[in-house]
């Protein structure tokens, strides 16, 4: 197929036509010349990443999808204090070496591979191949086999993902005097290294903002963690001092609405206690908490309806915003890492799998670059709703398809797109991912009824994400729909040829376009 404008398949053809009455009676397009977009930064080049929760690697109760149709259970298991049971559901240890997901995972990379998450608090490592016990020892909560990390140390290395985790915090690691020891953190990285592996970033224990809920010994305080976490960086200076050491880690601080049962530890009141002593800032950032941990009535819910609304899609720019004011503060120049991020923590919205999610998801990558995030990671890989694949068949969710599209054009540097585009399109640019002087545009078009345009100065290659349903979880890239092919072969993503001029962009779409020959200064020659 050519790339010219005549070979616009009809799909296409008729959502500009659509856009383009839309517009007939707007405002004039926003002017963008691709040439000239000031470079104001660069990201990670393992920026757009995910996470594997370590309770998927020990096999345990995570999260219940909202489809299973497995029998609620009432046992508490491992899953996090106070919580109800029938909000989780048991899952075996996940397969690492399953074919499907390593070429899913290895067309995203270079990545981070965070292993982490509450569970990671209260876990075990043994340490070997032998059979883990029926019961974690006394002060824990789950066991992690040598064998389950060995499949984590493979699958990093299969998929070009350094990794990124947390240790155990529980009563099982503290001394007579309640005080944090080291053993089973030293043994976890020398197995790490013997199996061929290293850590890259390691955060002393994950959201120490819920200490209880975590597994802490009681009335953990900010003094506590200091105490904890002066240990812990000594040691990790002599254990591996290639680690670079992440915290505080926070979540759900801000104009986040919690549930009124849950109690917080502040960040701010951890970092007066702590001092300087991490390499970089860490934090956690969802727009609410799903329908699963809310109540009806409570005050920041999200829904279907209000999935497009600035409201919801500025979310991602609030918690930067608080926690980079933290940073400014307590430790200036360091960089920010979001080492957990989804459409809503406690599993994700019953759309958090549809294509209604990937405004969200893009509009954060976007945001959160241009704002100086360096690395950006999804929770999760592959489990429960807010997974980029399904966590059954290991097939491609819409987010996967926008990860993956991301991953292909959005080079490490950030360019200014500028900050007047029409009301809901959302434009952010980046130097083109490994073609040098070319530049990478992402317009989203949050307006579910009209179409919207920008004037481009340059001459591009089109990639439209649309869906038949927003909370489905098809998508089209220019009016076909993405899905793996035989042997599991991903679609080729071709982009079309757009002649320089207007651009359209359809009611509820999500654009990239691929400028490959404008020679911005920024971006090379």
């Amino acid at each position: 197929m050519s790339n010219g404008l005549r070979c616009v398949p009809t799909a296409i053809a008729v959502m500009v036509a659509t856009a383009n009455l839309a517009n007939a009676q707007g405002k004039p397009s926003a002017l963008i010349d691709p040439k000239t977009l000031p470079r104001v930064g660069t990201v990670d080049e393992r920026f757009q990443s995910y996470n594997i929760e370590m309770v998927e690697v020990t096999g345990g109760r995570f999260w219940k999808p909202y489809d299973s149709q497995a029998k609620a259970e009432q046992s508490s298991g491992n899953q996090p204090a106070g919580m109800d049971a029938s909000l989780y559901e048991y899952r075996p240890p996940i397969d690492l070496s399953n074919a499907r997901l390593r070429k899913m995972a290895t067309a995203l990379g270079p990545a981070y591979l965070r292993v982490s998450g509450t569970w990671a608090n209260t876990t075990w490592f043994q340490g070997s191949d032998e059979t883990a016990p029926a019961t974690p020892p006394a002060g824990f909560k789950a066991v992690l086999t040598g064998k389950e990390w060995k499949g984590v140390v493979d699958f990093s290395n299969a998929v070009g993902a350094k990794i990124v985790t947390s240790f155990a915090v529980s009563d099982g690691v503290r001394d007579a005097k309640g005080v944090w020891t080291p053993e089973q953190a030293k043994k976890l990285i020398d197995f790490t290294k013997s199996a061929g592996g290293s850590i890259a970033a390691a955060e002393f224990m994950n959201e120490p903002t819920f200490p209880q809920i975590g597994g802490t010994p009681k009335d953990y305080d900010a003094a506590a963690f200091a105490r904890d976490v002066a240990v812990f960086r000594g040691f990790m200076k002599q254990a591996s001092p290639e680690t670079v050491i992440l915290g505080p880690g926070g979540v759900m601080e801000g104009k986040t609405a919690l549930p009124v049962q849950m109690k917080i530890l502040k960040s701010e009141d951890i970092l007066v206690a702590t001092g300087p002593v991490f390499d970089g800032f860490s934090y956690h950032t969802y727009g609410s908490v799903s329908s699963r941990c809310g109540r009806p009535g409570m005050p920041g819910l999200g829904s279907a309806e209000t999935a497009l609304t600035e409201d919801w899609l500025k979310r991602g720019e609030e918690s930067e915003e608080y926690y980079a004011g933290l940073r400014d503060r307590f430790m200036p120049g360091k960089p920010m890492w979001l080492t957990e991020t989804g459409e809503s923590a406690c599993g994700g919205d019953r759309w958090a799998s549809s294509f209604l999610d990937s405004f969200r998801y893009l509009n954060q990558l976007g945001a959160l670059a241009k704002r100086g995030v360096q690395v950006h990671m999804h929770n999760t890989l592959a489990a429960s709703d807010y997974g980029l694949l399904d966590e059954k068949t290991y097939e491609p969710r819409p987010n996967y398809w926008a990860a993956l599209l991301w991953h292909r054009l959005m080079g490490a540097t950030v360019l200014d797109a500028g900050s007047s585009p029409p009301p809901n399109l959302h434009v952010y640019a980046h130097c083109l991912a490994k073609r040098s002087g070319g530049v990478a545009l992402l317009v989203i078009n949050a307006d579910r009824e009209k179409g919207q345009s920008l004037e481009l100065l340059a001459a591009s290659e089109r990639y439209t994400l649309t869906a038949p349903d927003l909370t489905g979880k098809r998508v089209l890239l220019n009016g076909a729909e993405l899905k793996l092919g035989e042997g599991d072969a991903l679609p080729e993503l071709k982009g079309l040829g757009m002649e320089a001029g207007k651009a359209e962009f359809p009611p509820a779409s999500i654009t990239f376009l691929a400028v490959p020959g404008v020679k911005n200064a920024g971006c090379g020659k």
